[in-house]
């Protein structure tokens, strides 16, 4: 694996994202677009605004993951499909190079994404959040970079862009289930609740909902609890990206 050439893979993923308006725009403004329309419905439903202070912080860390799985996903299968990545690993360019620069590529993204929606939620729509604000963007960096690592991992078992968007009910789905954000996780049957501690969602809510109601602001502020739940996400992102590696094609057979 080559820095080089990670980064030239980074550099001409993030080029071909800059030229895609529809697909910048759904990364970068329909997150914050989902967090408003969640707000304008409690604002009204609930004057108080407790209910978008209790889903707020969790949907931070639920809508960057599925955006970013979703379009790594497609656009990671679209290489393969069109022979872009059969030329690529033709050159020196090795299967670590290419996941690689397409996770830092994401990783940018994601991090530009995550810091938007924090912003809006916390500034515009006054999300009350009892930690530090650059705390509560980088967890949500992580989970959408867990989204990125899952979505490479998940396109090289897909044979087109419709199978690749199938595989949001089977692995996106029943992790939201079952994070907690509508059934606490100790309350769930114990099998599901046991289901629920295997997936990474789960802990990615709990870092989120964690750093939200942990008052101070500094880094050393926030409770051991949520720097296990995020070196859990943060494994479970290396791990997607370890595999992706392993089990990543020339071409769409």
């Amino acid at each position: 694996m080559s820095a080089r050439i990670t980064l030239a893979v980074a550099a001409r993923v993030l080029t071909q994202l800059r030229r895609d308006h529809r697909t910048a725009a759904m990364l970068l403004v329909l997150p914050c677009l989902l967090i408003s329309l969640l707000w304008w419905m409690f604002d009204a439903a609930d004057p108080t605004g407790q209910g978008f202070t209790r889903l707020g912080p969790p949907l931070l860390a639920l809508i960057p993951f599925i955006v970013m799985f979703l379009v790594t996903s497609v656009t990671t299968l679209r290489e393969r499909s069109s022979g872009t990545l059969e030329r690529l690993l033709a050159m020196p360019t090795g299967k670590g190079d290419f996941l690689g620069g397409y996770a830092l590529a994401f990783g940018v993204v994601a991090a530009v994404q995550s810091g938007l929606a924090v912003l809006v939620s916390v500034w515009l729509l006054d999300l009350g959040v009892a930690g530090d604000l650059w705390v509560l963007v980088a967890v949500a960096v992580v989970d959408a970079i867990l989204g990125t690592a899952l979505g490479l991992l998940v396109s090289a078992f897909a044979r087109s862009e419709f199978q690749a968007v199938q595989f949001m009910p089977a692995v996106v789905v029943p992790q939201i289930l079952l994070c907690g954000l509508f059934v606490p996780r100790e309350a769930m049957p114990a099998f599901l609740e046991a289901v629920s501690n295997l997936l990474p969602l789960s802990y990615a809510v709990d870092a989120m909902r964690s750093v939200a109601t942990t008052s101070g602001s500094a880094l050393g502020s926030v409770d051991a609890s949520m720097w296990a739940d995020l070196g859990v996400v943060v494994g479970f992102a290396l791990g997607g990206l370890v595999l992706g590696a392993a089990t990543l094609r020339r071409r769409t057979a």
